[in-house]
Order: C-alpha cells, then structure tokens, then sequence
C-alpha cells in the first residue's frame, strides 16, 4: 500500500471515530443513493429531456419597481467599475488575481494549474485530494457563479446591454459543461445550495432585460439545472458532525429556489422542509446569543446573510418563515454589530474563507457594513448600531422587504460579553480615542465533534487600537493543499496565548478535523466603569501525566489607557512559549523584556509600551518559514510578514507571568524611557483572581 493511500485510510478512520452511530447509518444510506445515483449522471454528449413541470414556468419574484433608482450613486458606481473589470477578464479569486474570467474554464485551477475532473460521476471524484482536482476551492469559488450576480446587479442599475449578454454567455457555458452529477462541481451541498441563491438573483436583476425570459424559464436546459439542483439538496444534505455552516447553506438555497422558481410538483415539499430544516439547524448552529457556535467569526456573518436571504424570500413570496427564526437571526445580527470595533471590523476568530451567500457590489473581505445596513430595513437599527451607508445589496434586499420585524427582547445598550460563547469584548467607551478593543477567548473549543473550523487558541486575546491590529488574531492563510501552512495558522503558537510542552492545546488529524479539544471556561467577568476584567482557564494540557491548567486575566484600565495581562500554570515547572503576534503595521523594538510598539496613525505614529514577564527569554521573529512563524493572513490566499514575540522559559509555582500593554502619546514615550524598564507588578493581586476547585468536565 502506498504512503499516500495509507495516509487517507488513517483520516477516514480517525473521522469515522468522530461519528455517531445514526450518523454512521446515515452516511452508509447516502452511499447506497450515491451509487444507485450513477444511472442518473447527465454526460455532456447526452440528450437532455425537457424537465416535468407543473405548469408553464414563469418568474414571479420580481425586484419591486423603482428599487434600482435607490441605489446610492457612489454604490452604483463601485458596482459599474467593477463590472467592466469583469468584462475585460480580471477578478480576484481568493488572492489569486486572473485574468481569464472573460470565458473561464470552469474545472481549472490557476494555483496548481491542474484541472479537475469534468466529466466523472460526482461521487466518485475525490475532491479532498489536490492531486486530484487541484486546489479546489478556486474551481468552487468561480462555479458559485457570484461573479455573474454582480454583473446582473450592474445590469439593474444600467441597463448596459454588455453586462447582460456576458451574464447569459456564462450561464449557457456553465449549464451546458456542469451536467448534472458530472464533475467537480456537484461533489457537495455547499457549493448546489450557494448557486441556486445566485441563479434566483441573476434572474431577480436581469427582470426587466428583454432575453431574461428565453435564459431562464422558456429554456429547457435552465429549468432543467433548477430542477437538478433541488432535487440534489432534497436527497442529500449535511448531517451530524458536518452539520454546520453547510447544512444552513443547503436550507437556505432550497428555501429561496422553491420560493423564487416554484415550477414543479415537489416545489410545495420542497419549501416547506427546507423552512422546517433550516430554522432546526439554525437553532442548533448559535448561540441564543446570536453568535455562531463554529466560533469562527467569518462564519458568523456568512450564515446571517444566507439565512437573510432565506427569510425575506419567503417572505415576498407569501410564506413567512417561523418567529422563532426571525427572533434568532436577529440576535446574530445585534450580536455581530455588537463585536465590531470602531472601524466597523469584525474579531478574527478562528477560521474564515470570505465565503458569502449573495454579491452584488464590489468585493470586501467585511461583509458586517452591508449585512448592518440591509438588516436597518428588515429589522430596524438599534441606537446603539454603528452607522453604515447602503449599498447595492442592502438596497435590493430591503426592497424586498415589505415592513420591519418587530422583534422583542432585543438589547438596549451593546451588549459585550456573550457567556456560552466565552467572549468578552473589553474596550473604552468611545470618549477618548481612539478606541482600545480587546476580544478575549474563553468558550469551547469549535462545533461537534470534528470542530471543523476551529483554532487551537483557548484564552488568546486580539488587541485593536482605533482599529489598528495591535495583538493580531493571525487569520486563515489556506484550507486545502499546503499542510504546514495550514497546520501553523490553526495552532497555539500562532494565537496570543501560551504553548505548553511544545504543542497545541487541541490536537489536529486533518485540515477540518480535530481529535481532542481543549475546554475553556469563565472563571469571572466583571466592568466597574473605570476597569474591566475577565478571567477564564482551559485544560488543553490534562494529557501532559498530570492535570496541566492555564490560567488568564485580562484587565483593561480606561483611566491608564493600558492592558495587564497575568497568565498561571497550574503545575510548575513546565516548558513553555508565550506569544503575542503583532499586526502587520506594527514595528517593535525589543530591549530584554521591554518592547517600544510603533505603528501609523491617523495623525503620526502611535505608539505603546509593553512590559513582558522578566522570567522568559524574549525574542523578536518575522516571516520565518523554518519553522513557520511570524505571518499574518488579511484573507484566503494572502500572507504577510507581521513581527512575533516570543517568550520561553520554564512555568514555577505560584509566579505568574504578568505583561502591561500601555497605550502612550509620544510626550509619554520620552517619560517612560527616562525610567528604568520594569514591568508593574501593582495590579497582579487584583488581577489575579482565587482558582476554585471545581474545573469543568472533559469532553
């Protein structure tokens, strides 16, 4: 047996273990239909039957009239600028700019130039394996066919015939080589449920376009992609420990094509078991907070927004989804608009792919300020909601929404702490800026038992000043083809936090599979006015031959502008590497254990201190590659230099490693530096709270 083939019998045996015995059963009942599945693959060269519909089809679900002239002109204009890029070829995929979207080859992928199977039965292709289909997400991304709602959307708002005849071209192509259950592009829900969302809104945008009627519903092989795409979802759907942000997408995408193209005779079932699914697997995916239980902010907004769009759609078309939904989205979307810092930046929390539900205006790797001003329409903006201006999609989604919701119990004042997610959000009130933000991490380690998208980064902190990554959450680089990349950006070492024994806290088999989870948990949380603390501990280290814990307090002083960080280990004597990963715009200057932070501001440089424990060696490392360190992800296939401090030595009883970050001015700097360098130790008796006994279950 081959390395290779005996490295993938190791990982679906370690993902078997992390299954139930029904999902176990579950899986077996989807293989059986995968293989009597076989006869039903369309080859290109095969003549397509005319899809059975109820009725002669026709496309209700109409943008209402004068939505496109309430496009803000600026918005009209990003949206028009973008779109002619579009028409000469040019688009960015996931870091990678090509130049061939003009007529794309819908199986290749340009980072390892291979190309994927185009005419294989789906099922049969092994998507997980770059040998295979190359890097695959770039072949997914294309095929989601957002780079065609865009051009619709520039369609809407100019009537320029280009934009509308490229859009068609696309379409045909991509109809005519993506049969159904032939190729890459029909391996998994995900990717079937995100399309249908963009034919719905291509068709939406393209309304009023003379030829939209001869694209869509007058033509065979449309109707007969729609029909594929649902009866796909209908039969196979993301279960168990893969049911997280993918079984919302598949809800979501079923629920708007059986409202939006209700042209068959199983579109009434259809609907309303994707309803009743997607608002169980919404409940189950959050918290009642409203944050997402993958603790992957990315991931956050990404299933607010297809869950947005599932619920206005109904809602147009006359079959309003349940109050306990609305109620539940709605608590996403006040709890993302909670988190954002000054400059409107979500916390970077474990993994993010850029993944969204619908494009209609240029690119942005944030995607709050559009799903914010959307959700002003459809819910109403609480007081204390950071301003946002509309755009192309907040515009067209809230014309699609006839009145508000009136949804109760929402929260009066921000709220910043979220207790079964394990955040707190430590920060000024906004009377002297800039703003210092603080997100500190004490909940679980990810959703079910694969935690697929998870980090190991129990009690790392992420540290903004006036929106300027200070203490830098490190992003994620890669999710398919570079395993040591991949590995470095989910591990402990890469987070704010702690290593001990030289190893993660959770321990990785595979890309999205985690075997062993560390468990966090708050110890206390409190904010007096002038202070706020928050202390938590996780046992990611119990496995070490005696219970390993570490302990953290997090205070920020609003009156001193600075931030004390005390970290215990509960065992001493243990080999350890504390790291504090700096933004990419920040420069350090390391004296022993005492580093000047420099970085620039809105008017000159602004600058701190930070004052790390004595009792480690502290050391300065950026853009290593042997061994990775020192690197900080702005998005999917980007990467970028950034300094990392390292502190290493041994853990003693009772000695806590105690670090100040102090936020100074430069007549402050001049001060300080006349002093001799030391770390306060004032504050650690405060900080430092009494361990209880009980710790929390392992699981």
């Amino acid at each position: 047996m081959s390395g290779a083939s005996s490295s993938r019998l190791g990982w679906y045996a370690r993902r078997l273990g992390r299954m139930s015995a029904g999902e176990v059963a579950w899986r077996v009942r989807d293989k059986v239909v995968q293989t009597a599945w076989s006869m039903r693959q369309v080859r290109r060269e095969d003549s397509v039957r005319p899809p059975t519909v109820a009725g002669p089809p026709q496309f209700m679900a109409v943008l209402p009239e004068g939505a496109a002239a309430r496009v803000p002109e600026a918005a009209r204009a990003a949206v028009l600028a973008t779109a002619d890029r579009l028409l000469a070829g040019e688009w960015e995929v996931l870091g990678m700019v090509r130049t061939d979207l003009a007529a794309p080859d819908w199986f290749f992928d340009p980072v390892t130039g291979r190309r994927a199977p185009a005419d294989g039965y789906a099922f049969r292709v092994n998507h997980r394996t770059e040998d295979t289909t190359g890097n695959v997400k770039q072949i997914w991304e294309v095929s989601r066919l957002q780079h065609l709602t865009l051009l619709a959307a520039a369609w809407a708002v100019s009537h320029e015939e280009a934009y509308a005849r490229r859009v068609a071209d696309q379409l045909r192509s991509w109809w005519q080589e993506n049969t159904f259950l032939s190729g890459v592009n029909w391996t998994t829900g995900i990717e079937v449920g995100i399309r249908l969302i963009s034919l719905v809104w291509i068709r939406r945008l393209l309304g009023d376009w003379p030829q939209a009627a001869d694209l869509f519903e007058r033509n065979d092989v449309a109707v007969g992609q729609v029909r594929w795409h649902q009866q796909y979802l209908a039969a196979f759907r993301s279960r168990g420990s893969s049911a997280n942000n993918h079984v919302i997408a598949e809800a979501a995408g079923q629920l708007v094509a059986s409202c939006a193209f209700p042209w068959f005779r199983e579109s009434k079932t259809w609907r309303r078991t994707a309803a009743r699914l997607l608002g169980r697997e919404l409940a189950r995916n959050t918290f009642p907070s409203g944050i997402d239980r993958e603790l992957a902010s990315g991931y956050q907004s990404f299933v607010a927004e297809l869950v947005l769009l599932a619920a206005v759609e109904s809602e147009a078309a006359g079959h309003p989804v349940g109050a306990d939904l609305w109620q539940r989205l709605c608590a996403m979307v006040d709890s993302g608009a909670a988190l954002l810092d000054a400059t409107l930046r979500p916390p970077r929390q474990g993994d993010g792919d850029e993944g969204r539900a619908l494009l209609l205006d240029a690119p942005e790797t944030n995607r709050w300020p559009s799903l914010l001003s959307a959700s002003e329409t459809v819910f109403g903006r609480l007081d204390w909601w950071p301003p946002t201006a509309p755009d192309v999609a907040s515009t067209f989604i809230g014309a699609m929404q006839a009145a508000a919701k009136e949804i109760p119990g929402r929260p009066a004042a921000r709220p910043w702490h979220f207790p079964g997610a394990g955040i707190a959000l430590l920060r000024t009130t906004g009377e002297r800026d800039p703003e210092i933000w603080c997100r500190c991490d004490g909940g679980p380690h990810g959703f079910l038992s694969i935690a697929a998208h998870a980090h190991a980064d129990a009690l790392s902190i992420e540290v903004r000043y006036g929106g300027v990554d200070v203490f830098a959450d490190p992003g994620t680089y890669c999710y398919h083809g570079e395993p040591a990349w991949r590995s470095y950006f989910r591990s402990t070492i890469a987070h704010n936090t702690i290593e001990i024994a030289g190893r993660s806290q959770s321990s990785e088999a595979g890309p999205f599979l985690w075997l062993r989870h560390a468990n966090a948990r708050e110890v206390g949380v409190l904010d007096i006015g002038d202070a706020a603390e928050w202390t938590a501990e996780h046992d990611g280290y119990r496995s070490l031959g005696q219970p390993v814990w570490h302990r953290r307090c997090v205070r920020l002083d609003r009156v001193t502008r600075s931030i004390d960080i005390v970290d215990e280990v509960s065992v001493g004597s243990q080999d350890v590497r504390l790291a504090f990963h700096l933004g990419p715009n920040v420069t350090a200057d390391l004296l022993g254990s005492c580093a000047v932070l420099r970085w620039p501001g809105p008017i000159g440089s602004a600058t701190a201190r930070l004052e790390l424990p004595r009792t480690l060696r502290w050391s300065a490392h950026r853009g290593q590659v042997e061994p990775i360190l020192g690197w900080y992800s702005s998005g999917l296939g980007h990467r970028t230099p950034s300094v990392t401090l390292i502190g290493q030595g041994t853990s003693e009883p009772a000695q806590p490693f105690i670090t100040r970050l102090e936020f100074l001015d430069i007549s402050n700097l001049v001060s300080k530096d006349k002093e001799q360098p030391g770390v306060s130790r004032s504050l650690a008796s405060a900080v430092v709270l009494e361990v209880p006994d009980a710790r929390p279950e392992a699981g």
